[in-house]
């Protein structure tokens, strides 16, 4: 499905064991792909003298307008390193909504210069990977990956109510949060330094897993790695069969065998509890190591090249984008082999990992940050009331991702996830549900899902109207906003702040909301993002605070105008109109949204303009085969930036 660019494997490659020191120094440095005419003379010729006779009086100096400073763009480099900027300032010229109507225009042809200009600089663009960057483990990714080395979870011991929630995981708990990176997620962890403080919460945690790995209640996972034992008759066999296993779990690839021999020299001769307290130290040792908490520094390759990862890096790759940890016996069996690679294998082992619980990492990490599910905590004091909503979005996205579900069922499913928390919302179909019947003495308490068909709540169906993401997104502003970045990819920026709040009707009125609201927005600037916010929050206003679907008559105070205009001209009456705009003419936008979305949370980094053609082709074949979920992570995973890096040279 996705031609890619290869470059033959090298017979010869190097290792690069990067120290922690010199992780700050590694940065991607973008190069233009140059195209048959000279793009910067181009750019100086028809497009300069648009901005400096329409556009620099309001768009330079020291404070611009919109912080958008157009001097900046004078080289075709320029708008490649601010590509975001500038396809916003083509955007308004394509829609005629910049310069202010108030302003001097600019001609057609003119417009017309800039905007072919523009196409013609992103076609001449060349897909490539970026060039190798470390990167330290998330949290959510060191507590997978800390389980998986010792076989069990550090975990807290607490006294749970039925209608609480609370956090097991000591890992969790005592590391900082992490910060989303400029990807948007928190697997973004390049900018993210390694702290004395984090230092001291990892010796801790390694401390803690040792000694647990070495404790009576542990017994089963120790002697899973070493076969039957008694620690005081704990054998130099045993212990080098133990650090082999373990040592090579940390780095998920095989161990040199010159490193291995190092160990073993260190624990020769050493016997009863000399020999274990060697063997704790040689594990903590590895555990602290930077290719243990960083990901990618054994990769292998040649400096400076374009090439692909080695087979343990692509295995490390797959496995930390679908399950959030290190890859498991069997991906590194296929990395050893040589053949993970092969597409039958890839096939295969992407559809083991979706069938594995351990991919409801996707759902609980990439959708709930993607769709800002986490927002949901804040919707209502009732523990199990939030639970049921929030993990009813969470459910609907893990059934997308692991049963294979063609990508628009996003925006339009027949199928939904209820509980009694949120049933009452979901009409007659609700008697689809299992009878539920409450514990003796528990008033309220948090209750699974059950999947249901929408047969007759049509109201519903997809995310947009989950009550969840409803009562999240309060208001039309909110609810366009949401549904502009998270479904249909577009930023905006901060609000002015002096925007104020929409006035009540003042004596006299009888103005609905939406008609004090077109008073409130009336100054043109705030409209350039209203008009596209607008329409899409409104078209929601069937749908109160909590998320439940209103039924109202049609006359004066009760009356809702869920009609609206989209910029692209295409007008509806109501959400369900709204909706099958967005499943056909708007429908390779929300793909192109999810590709991208995808891409960065699987790549963890922030796009680049030489990531493009790669989206781009994913977004047509899938837009074309209505491609699935899975026919997705399957093309992300065969993408030239998934599969290929250049390694920086060293100084």
């Amino acid at each position: 499905m996705y031609e890619r660019h290869r470059l033959g494997r090298l017979e010869s490659s190097v290792h690069h064991p990067f120290l922690i020191a010199n992780l700050v120094c590694l940065f991607w440095a973008p190069t233009v792909m140059i195209c048959a005419a000279d793009p910067t003379s181009e750019f100086q010729r028809e497009v300069q003298p648009l901005l400096a006779n329409y556009c620099l009086e309001c768009h330079s100096g020291d404070e611009p307008n919109g912080d958008l400073d157009l001097t900046k763009f004078t080289t075709s480099e320029d708008v490649t390193l601010e590509i975001e900027s500038w396809e916003a300032v083509i955007e308004q010229l394509q829609l005629g909504s910049m310069p202010p109507a108030d302003e001097r225009q600019p001609s057609k042809l003119e417009r017309q210069l800039a905007v072919q200009w523009h196409q013609d600089f992103i076609s001449s663009i060349e897909v490539r990977p970026a060039q190798f960057q470390p990167r330290r483990l998330s949290v959510a990714e060191y507590r997978n990956t800390l389980q998986s080395v010792f076989g069990f979870a550090l975990e807290v011991a607490i006294i749970e109510a039925e209608q609480t929630v609370a956090e097991r995981s000591l890992v969790v708990k005592l590391l900082p949060t992490d910060p989303p990176g400029k990807s948007g997620f928190k697997n973004d962890t390049h900018a993210n330094p390694l702290t004395t403080v984090v230092w001291d919460q990892y010796n801790y945690l390694v401390d803690a897993a040792v000694e647990q790995l070495f404790s009576s209640s542990h017994r089963a996972e120790l002697e899973a790695l070493t076969g039957p034992l008694r620690l005081d008759q704990f054998s130099s066999d045993q212990a080098n069969k133990l650090l082999l296993e373990l040592v090579s779990r940390a780095w998920r690839r095989p161990v040199p065998s010159e490193h291995m021999t190092k160990i073993q020299s260190r624990i020769q001769g050493q016997q009863g509890k000399a020999l274990v307290d060697v063997v704790k130290l040689e594990i903590k040792t590895a555990l602290m190591s930077p290719q243990f908490i960083y990901r990618g520094l054994l990769l292998s390759g040649t400096p400076g090249e374009w090439q692909e990862v080695d087979d343990f890096e692509f295995a490390e790759r797959l496995s930390y984008f679908v399950w959030g940890d290190m890859p498991d016996k069997q991906l590194r069996s296929l990395a050893a082999a040589g053949i993970l690679s092969e597409p039958a294998n890839l096939t295969a082992e992407l559809e083991r990992l979706l069938a594995s619980p351990k991919s409801r990492y996707l759902t609980e990490v990439f959708a709930t940050e993607w769709l800002s599910l986490s927002e949901i905590e804040h919707v209502t004091d009732d523990v199990p009331k939030m639970v049921a909503l929030q993990t009813q979005s969470a459910d609907f996205m893990n059934y997308l991702f692991t049963e294979n579900r063609p990508l628009i069922e996003f925006i339009d499913s027949d199928v939904a996830f209820i509980n009694p928390h949120t049933s009452r919302m979901y009409g007659r179909d609700a008697r689809q549900m299992s009878k539920y019947s409450k514990k003796k003495g528990i008033e309220r308490e948090i209750v699974p899902n059950q999947k249901i068909s929408l047969l007759e709540t049509t109201e519903r169906g997809g995310i947009l109207t989950m009550p969840g993401i409803l009562a999240m997104n309060k208001g039309p502003i909110l609810r366009g906003t949401w549904m502009l970045e998270c479904i249909l990819g577009e930023e905006l920026p901060d609000p002015p702040a002096n925007v104020g709040q929409v006035p009540p009707n003042r004596g006299g009125e009888n103005l609905s909301f939406r008609q004090r609201f077109e008073q409130h927005r009336s100054n043109p600037t705030c409209g350039i993002c209203h008009d596209k916010i607008d329409p899409l929050g409104f078209a929601l206003q069937s749908f109160d605070n909590q998320g439940q679907f209103v039924k109202r008559a049609n006359s004066s105070d009760d009356a809702i105008d869920t009609s609206g205009q989209l910029p692209s001209g295409e007008t509806f009456n109501n959400f369900e109109e709204l909706k099958v705009i967005l499943t056909t003419s708007q429908r390779e936008a929300v793909i192109r949204n999810i590709v991208e979305r995808t891409m960065a949370f699987a790549l963890c980094r922030q796009l680049t303009i030489f990531d493009r053609p790669a989206v781009e082709e994913i977004t047509n074949e899938l837009k074309q085969s209505n491609g699935t979920w899975q026919d997705l992570f399957l093309a992300v995973i065969n993408s030239i930036p998934f599969r290929e890096t250049i390694l920086p040279e060293m100084n």
